[in-house]
């Protein structure tokens, strides 16, 4: 649970930071992409019976972010890097319930 939104914080500061300061990993969309599946199947994880509120929070981040990045002198919101934050956030909660199901056995055995 803390590690979803110590990442959200993160996800936050890397998003509204200087453009300088911003770390880089590997090209843009795939780091926008990256990094919301592994928040969305951290807190997807976390919160397995709060579908709703996780994906509202990762979604929400996602234009939230975006959004404040256009109060920012040297960054730019996009729709599309808003669009693929929240497609990798929706596979990572989509992943994150696939292991809880997974885990608590209600997937794989046969009756």
């Amino acid at each position: 649970m803390i590690a979803g939104w110590l990442m959200l914080g993160f996800i936050a500061y890397a998003t509204l930071s200087s453009i300088h300061g911003r770390p880089v990993i590997a090209d843009v969309p795939l780091e926008h992409f990256a990094a919301f599946a592994l928040l969305g199947l951290a807190l997807g994880f976390a919160y397995p019976d709060r579908v709703v509120f996780v994906v509202a929070i990762v979604v929400g981040g996602a234009v939230a972010l975006e959004t404040m990045q256009l109060l920012t002198p040297d960054r730019h919101g996009r729709l599309l890097d808003a669009a693929v934050k929240m497609a990798g956030g929706i596979g990572g909660i989509g992943a994150g319930q696939l292991a809880v199901m997974l885990l608590k056995g209600k997937i794989g055995r046969g009756k």
